[in-house]
C-alpha cells in the first residue's frame, strides 16, 4: 500500500513546538496511532520510524513526535521529565484529535512504554496499547544513572552521557520517576494491551514484562521478541512487531470505525469487502452499518486477524438456524429457554457420500450439531429440529444459486 509522509508540528505541555511525522496510507485511513519513542531517543530512531511506516502500509495512520527538548522539537531537556513526557503524549493526541482523528491504539517503546501506560487514560478514544522493551516502573531509569545519582543529588543537576550523547538530568527528574503511580494505572487500563519484550533485553529486565502482565487486566497479551536488542536494530525485528500489531490491533479497532464504513454498504442487501492491509489477505466487510474482517490463518498465509470465508458461511447457516428455531418456537409458544448450533465445515470425496447426486470429485458437507435448552418433550424437540432445515441459508445452500460478476469502472 503506498502512503504519504507529512511533517507536522503542535505545541507541547510546556509550550514549546513540537516536532511530528505523520505515516498515512495513501487512501483512507483504517485508525490512527500515536508512537512514543524511547528515553533520549527521537521519533526518526530505527524502530519508530520502521514500525509506522510499516503499520501505514496496513492502513494504520501513525503520528510519532519529539518530546520536548529531543529531535526536532523545541525546549530545553533538563526541564522535562516523565510527567511531562505524559502531557506531550496528551498533547499530541489532542493534535490529532483536532486534526484527523483521535488515536485509537497507543504504542510506546522503552520509557515511551511506560508513557504511554500512564497516559491512557487520558486518551479515551484510544481501545489498544502496545508496549515494547517498557519498564514496569519509570524508577528502572535510576539503573542507568547509577554513577551520577550521588552528583545529581549533591549539585542538584549532572550531565550524563547515554547512547554516546551528554544529556543534563536534575534532581527533579529523579524526584518525578519515583513518585509515579504505574501499578494502578496499569491495573485501570480498561484497554486492551500488547506486551512486546525480548527475553534477553539487556536494558530493561523480562521481569518488566511480567510485571505489567500480572498487574495489567484482561484482554491482555505478550509476545517474546526471542533475540531482538532492546532498540530493535535489526529490520526484521522491528518488521515482526509491526506485522503482528497489525493483526492484533484490527480487532480493537474496528468496534468504532464508523467513520471508514463504505457508504455503498448502505442498502440492507448489499456486502462491501475490501483489502485492509492486514497482511496479504486481510479484508474489511461492510454490511449495512456494520463492519467487521476476514482473513485466513497463518498456515495460509493470513494473519488470522478474522474468521475465514468458510468460516462465515458457517456463521450464516449457524445464526439463521438459530433464529428461525427462535421464531418457530415463540410463535408456537413453547418453552426454548436457549438454544446452540454448531457448524463444522469440510469437503468430503462425492464417492462416501451415499445420498449426494454428485458422483466425482468433492462436496461441500456442512454438519450441524444443535443443542435445545428447556422443558421441551420429544415431540417438540423433533419438530424444532425439523424446522432448522428450512432456514433461509440452509435452503439457499441446497437450492441453484446464480452468481453475476462485472468489472466495476
Amino acid at each position: 500500500m503506498t502512503i504519504r509522509s507529512e511533517k507536522v508540528s503542535f505545541p507541547g505541555a510546556q509550550g514549546a513546538v513540537l516536532a511530528a511525522n505523520l505515516e498515512a496510507p495513501a487512501g483512507q485511513a483504517r485508525a490512527y496511532a500515536l508512537f512514543a519513542h524511547c528515553f533520549t531517543c527521537s521519533k526518526d530512531n530505527f524502530a519508530a520510524t520502521r514500525i509506522s511506516k510499516a503499520l501505514a502500509e496496513r492502513g494504520i495512520a501513525v503520528l510519532r513526535f519529539d518530546f520536548t527538548g529531543l529531535g526536532h522539537s523545541e525546549g530545553d531537556f533538563a526541564n522535562s521529565d516523565f510527567s511531562s513526557n505524559v502531557a506531550d503524549l496528551v498533547a499530541a493526541a489532542d493534535w490529532l484529535r483536532a486534526n484527523r482523528t483521535a488515536p485509537r491504539l497507543l504504542i510506546g517503546h522503552s520509557l515511551g512504554g511506560s508513557a504511554v501506560l500512564m497516559a491512557a487514560s487520558k486518551v479515551p478514544e484510544a481501545a489498544a496499547v502496545a508496549t515494547i522493551g517498557a519498564p514496569s516502573d519509570p524508577g528502572h531509569l535510576q539503573n542507568l544513572l547509577a554513577d551520577q545519582i550521588a552528583e545529581i543529588e549533591r549539585a542538584g543537576e549532572a550531565e550524563v552521557a547515554i547512547g554516546g550523547r551528554s544529556f543534563r538530568i536534575r534532581r527533579a527528574f529523579l524526584d518525578d520517576i519515583a513518585r509515579q503511580p504505574m501499578q494502578s494505572a496499569i491495573a485501570g487500563l480498561h484497554k486492551a494491551l500488547l506486551i512486546f519484550h525480548a527475553p534477553r533485553d539487556a536494558v530493561v529486565g523480562i521481569e518488566s514484562a511480567s510485571e505489567i502482565f500480572r498487574a495489567a487486566k484482561h484482554p491482555k497479551s505478550f509476545v517474546s521478541l526471542d533475540d531482538a536488542d532492546h532498540l530493535l536494530s535489526r529490520k526484521a525485528d522491528a518488521a515482526y512487531v509491526a506485522d503482528v500489531l497489525s493483526a492484533w490491533a484490527s480487532r480493537y479497532l474496528g468496534a468504532d470505525a464508523a467513520p471508514q464504513r463504505d457508504a455503498r454498504a448502505a442498502e440492507a442487501d448489499m456486502v462491501v469487502v475490501s483489502e485492509n492491509g492486514v497482511g496479504r489477505l486481510g479484508q474489511d466487510i461492510t454490511a449495512g452499518p456494520h463492519l467487521f474482517h476476514a482473513d485466513e490463518p497463518l498456515s495460509a498465509g493470513g494473519q488470522d486477524s478474522g474468521p475465514t470465508p468458510y468460516q462465515l458461511l458457517s456463521a450464516a447457516l449457524g445464526a439463521c438456524t438459530s433464529m428461525t428455531m427462535r421464531l418457530y418456537a415463540d410463535q408456537k409458544k413453547w418453552p426454548l429457554e436457549h438454544s446452540m448450533v454448531t457448524v463444522r465445515h469440510s469437503k468430503i470425496h462425492a464417492e462416501d457420500c451415499a445420498e449426494c447426486e454428485t458422483r466425482e470429485g468433492k462436496i461441500d458437507r456442512f454438519e450441524r450439531e444443535i443443542m435445545l435448552a428447556g422443558p421441551l418433550d420429544d415431540e417438540q424437540r423433533q419438530r424444532i429440529l425439523a424446522i432448522a432445515d428450512k432456514c433461509p441459508v440452509h435452503r439457499t445452500l441446497h437450492s441453484e444459486v446464480q452468481i453475476v460478476t462485472r468489472l466495476k469502472g
